[in-house]
């Protein structure tokens, strides 16, 4: 959804935008493409090999970039260190990267079989997927499968987990795979999700507290913002856009934010055969109040 993600943002020469999931830097090229010849991007990530890959991509814009190794949760020290009050727009892409999925070896796809590791940050400690499958409590690995992962089988697959964990560890991606494809039983319709989605999805989520990061991020998002600055927040999954669009409303209600989205944009059907991973994406932009915002009312949005 490039397109969308530079109209959301009104890109512009001569600002500063954040992308605050930068991964290996598709958007980001985008960005500093349409803010020539001197908008400046600054890219976060806590993924540092995914950093390594955006520096790389991103190289031929030589000083108009910057990359820092943290979560975008944490931008406001960010902006404090660098002396920069604030800034035009930030993009949360909250989607896994090809690279995590393909190429990190750390378990995040369930085709592969890999270590269940799922750390965005494998260099700073942490549990890792393997040690909450192998010492969380029925009830918290309940939880997580149920609330993180919305599936409909957590409890049977926790007491399978509780039964295999005692007789051999978990420790690769193939081992869950097979334990929830058993919850499920036999058979799946054609064109039906993966059984194990949810459940790599639910794990994922509470290895990295990515829905505590995100609660920390739109806590504090509107004092980064710049009068007239645009967030735009691509989410694949229902409690992150639900979290979005709650807290979307109450600034709107409270006169700080502008929603310029009523309803989430979704990709196109030609963009989503180019790349199936697209097809849950919902992309919601609002818009901080000030002299330079927009007309009241949602935006425009061109032929796309």
């Amino acid at each position: 959804m490039v397109t969308e993600v530079l109209v959301g943002l009104d890109c512009r020469p001569g600002r500063v935008y954040v992308d605050g999931t930068v991964g290996e830097g598709g958007h980001a090229a985008a960005i500093l493409n349409r803010t020539a010849p001197d908008g400046k991007l600054w890219g976060l990530d806590r993924d540092p090999a995914v950093l390594k890959a955006a520096a790389v991509r991103l190289a031929p814009y030589t000083s108009r970039f910057r990359l820092f190794h943290c979560s975008y949760a944490q931008l406001g020290e960010i902006l404090e260190e660098a002396g920069e009050p604030a800034v035009a727009g930030i993009l949360l892409d909250l989607g896994l990267s090809l690279h995590q999925l393909q190429r990190s070896g750390r378990g995040f796809s369930f085709q592969k079989d890999e270590p269940l590791d799922m750390r965005f940050n494998p260099e700073k400690p942490g549990k890792t997927a393997a040690d909450i499958l192998n010492s969380a409590t029925p009830a918290a690995l309940e939880k997580i499968f149920a609330e993180y992962g919305e599936e409909p089988r957590a409890r049977r697959i926790t007491r399978l987990v509780m039964e295999a964990r005692r007789q051999h560890p978990f420790r690769s991606t193939q081992q869950l795979v097979t334990l929830v494809q058993q919850a499920q039983g036999p058979g799946r319709r054609r064109g039906e999700r993966h059984p194990a989605t949810r459940v790599f999805q639910a794990l994922r989520i509470a290895v990295n507290r990515e829905l505590e990061e995100l609660a920390l991020f739109l806590g504090e998002v509107p004092g980064w913002l710049a009068p007239g600055g645009r967030l735009v927040v691509i989410s694949y999954h229902s409690l992150e856009d639900r979290m979005v669009k709650q807290k979307l409303r109450a600034w709107e209600q409270s006169g700080l934010m502008r929603r310029l989205t009523r309803k989430p944009l979704a990709p196109s059907g030609e963009e989503v055969q180019r790349n199936p991973r697209a097809r849950s994406a919902k992309l919601r932009v609002a818009e901080k109040v000030g002299e330079q915002s927009v007309s009241k009312g949602e935006m425009v949005w061109p032929d796309m």
